[in-house]
Parts: C-alpha cells; sequence; structure tokens
C-alpha cells in the first residue's frame, strides 16, 4: 500500500515541516516511524483486518512549534467478516517445495472455492498453486520452492488465499522460509558389528549445504522400552560403544536444522527402524520359567524319599519291649484257651459215641423166635 500526503496549508516558509506516520490494527500501533522529509510510504496491507493510517507534521529547528493532530485515514476489508481463511500454516520440505494448510472461515459456505497465491523478492510475476488437496475438512496445497546452495540468505514468502468472490474475504501472510524447513527422513540406514559396539551410517541430504544439519540417533534393547538418544554434528555416521552386539538393538535417525543455518524447530520424521542382533524367543523364557521350579521340586521330593530311606537302613527302628511281651504273653493265653476247648470237645464226642454204643446194644436185644434160636 502507497500512502501519500499533502503539506499542511498556510505554513511559513521558513518552516522545515516533518512527518511521523504509524499504522494501528485493532487500536494496536504496528510500525511506527519517526520523523522524516517524505510525503509517502509504502507497507504491507493487512487485507483481512481494518487497517488505521496516521500522520502528523511539525516544524522543525524552531523551539516554539508543536506537533499537529494526528490526521486518520482506515482501509476497511474487503468481503463479510468470518469469510477468510484461518489457522494458515506452512512448511519447506527439504528446501524443495513448500506445503500450506488452512481451514476455511466459520462463515464461508460449502461451495467456497480457496486459491493460494505466492511471491517474493526476485520473482517476476506472483504465482499461482495449482497442487490442491481437501482432507477432513483441512484445504492444503503444495508447490516447488528452491534457491541456489549458495545463497545464505532467503527472501520472505508472501502468501494469498482469496476467492473469486469479493464476499470472501482475502488473508495475506508474510513467511520467513528459514524457520520453516523441515529436512528430509535419512535413508538408507546401515549398522554394523564392531568390537565393542555398533556402528551406524546414514545417507546426507543433497539439498542442504554442507554442515547445516546434525542428526539425532535413538537406540534401544529389544527387550526393553527406555531409550537412549545421542547427537552426531558434523558426520552422517557414528558408533555406539558399550552394547551387547550379541543382543538384539533397534535403531533409527531424524534430522534437524542446525541454529547456526536456519531458524527452524522442525525435525524429519524418523527413519525406518534397522536392528541388529537375535532376539531369544520369548517361548523359550515361558517355558524355562514354568520347567525350572517343576525341577527343583521334583527333585526335592526323590530326596525326600531317598534320605527317609537311607536312614531307615543305617539307623533302622528298635523295637518296643512291652510291645514284644504283649505278644508273648497273648500266644500263650491263646494256645492253653485253644487246648482246653479241645479237650472239652473230644469228651463230649467220646460221650456222644458211647450212648450210640449203647443204643445199639439196645436195639439187638429183643426176644427171638424158636425158630430163629434153633437157626
Amino acid at each position: 500500500m502507497n500512502w501519500t500526503w499533502n503539506p499542511p496549508e498556510n505554513v511559513s516558509s521558513s518552516c522545515d515541516l516533518e512527518y511521523s506516520s504509524d499504522i494501528v490494527i485493532d487500536d494496536v500501533p504496528q510500525d511506527k516511524r519517526e520523523w522524516s522529509k517524505s510525503r509517502f510510504r509504502v507497507t504491507d496491507t493487512f487485507l483481512n483486518e481494518e487497517m488505521r493510517f496516521k500522520v502528523r507534521s511539525e516544524c522543525k529547528y524552531d523551539n516554539s512549534s508543536e506537533p499537529s493532530r494526528w490526521v486518520e485515514m482506515s482501509l476497511l476489508p474487503k468481503g463479510i467478516p468470518g469469510t477468510a481463511a484461518v489457522d494458515l500454516s506452512c512448511v519447506w520440505h527439504n528446501l524443495e517445495y513448500m506445503a500450506c494448510t488452512w481451514r476455511p472461515g466459520e462463515n464461508a459456505s460449502s461451495d467456497t472455492n480457496y486459491t493460494l497465491f505466492y511471491w517474493f523478492d526476485g520473482l517476476k510475476n506472483h504465482k499461482k498453486c495449482s497442487n490442491y488437496s481437501v482432507h477432513q475438512g483441512i484445504f492444503g496445497c503444495t508447490f516447488n520452492l528452491s534457491f541456489p546452495k549458495v545463497i545464505n540468505t532467503y527472501p520472505a514468502i508472501s502468501i494469498l488465499i482469496r476467492d473469486d468472490s469479493e464476499e470472501v474475504r482475502p488473508v495475506c501472510a508474510s513467511k520467513n522460509p528459514t524457520t520453516l524447513v523441515k529436512p528430509a527422513t535419512p535413508r538408507r540406514v546401515t549398522l554394523s558389528k564392531i568390537n565393542d559396539g555398533i556402528y551406524i551410517e546414514w545417507s546426507e541430504s543433497d539439498t542442504f549445504p554442507k554442515n547445516c544439519l546434525f542428526y539425532e540417533v535413538e537406540y534401544r534393547n529389544a527387550d526393553l522400552d527406555t531409550a537412549q538418544i545421542i547427537k552426531v554434528k558434523n558426520n552422517n555416521h557414528t558408533s555406539v560403544p558399550g552394547v551387547d552386539p550379541n543382543s538384539k538393538h533397534i535403531f533409527k535417525v531424524r534430522a534437524k536444522p542446525k541454529p547456526e543455518c536456519y531458524s527452524s524447530k522442525f525435525y524429519s520424521d524418523w527413519s525406518e527402524e534397522k536392528s541388529i542382533g537375535e532376539k531369544m524367543d520369548s517361548t523359550f523364557y515361558f517355558v524355562l520359567i514354568i520347567a525350572i521350579p517343576l525341577i527343583v521340586a521334583v527333585s526335592t521330593i526323590i530326596l525326600l524319599v531317598y534320605l527317609k530311606r537311607l536312614k531307615i537302613f543305617i539307623l533302622p527302628p528298635i523295637p518296643d519291649p512291652r510291645e514284644i511281651l504283649k505278644r508273648m504273653f497273648g500266644e500263650q493265653n491263646e494256645d492253653s484257651q485253644s487246648c482246653a476247648k479241645d479237650n472239652s470237645v473230644n469228651a463230649y464226642d467220646k460221650l456222644i459215641k458211647e450212648e450210640e454204643i449203647h443204643s445199639l446194644i439196645l436195639t439187638e436185644t429183643p426176644e427171638c423166635t424158636n425158630s430163629e434160636k434153633e437157626n
């Protein structure tokens, strides 16, 4: 925006006029310029907010003069409030392309067709972004953006998002590209065993100047959840000492711009995880945990039984004399009782036999007939 103004009327020719100007947005001064003789000023335009410009004059080299009152002019934004794009965010990926995302305004209609334009010093004409995408209500657009490696400073990128309809309020933002840099993910990560640890190497980015990136290597034991991170400043390789080469370890790498080259806080994405070494099967641990207590229990039982038998063999039990006497007298009583019983039974049998004989004799004494006598 080019602001111009005229000097005040009825000013003495001896008055050396100077002007002071300021830009106010939402009652907050943005860019106050101290006294100068220029009668114009070029400023950036805030398209989505009301912009107030004010200027005043004063005769210098005259101690009795005072500054004039402020003269103001307002520039109202076009379009309906709440239709401008919001939450504009951009990332400069690997110094090759820039990806910007934004959400539609709360009062924007569903058929609003946002268009992104960008330009910077050295670009002859503004350019229109053509690679659009919409995902879950978030708009995005990606455009190529690269500069020669020899450049140490980068121009600010101006981005405009608007719709063809005048009802949609445009939004414009100026971005410092050095704060938006995000390196590419490190590739070709390789691992190898050394005497007392692991050697790791990865490929460097071709788009960054030399020594403008540092790296972080994260590694952990496959059996543990805790990880350790080491920083590598000027190389694309490092070694991790004190790591058991025979156990399984997992490694991954990411990059970040150095602050002396870029002001970005973005890290690259982590590389694909690489592992080295062998992890013992968890089934083996499970079987081992079950088998060890079982073997100990069975061995204890066998040992107890063996010790009991060994004790009986070495120290046989001593008989109780009372039990021996009791058994001896008990057997004698039983023998005498059985002998008395046998004698009574024999006497009774003898008596029965005598009675039978007497009965037989009695049955044979009846009187005989004469014929029988003769016979």
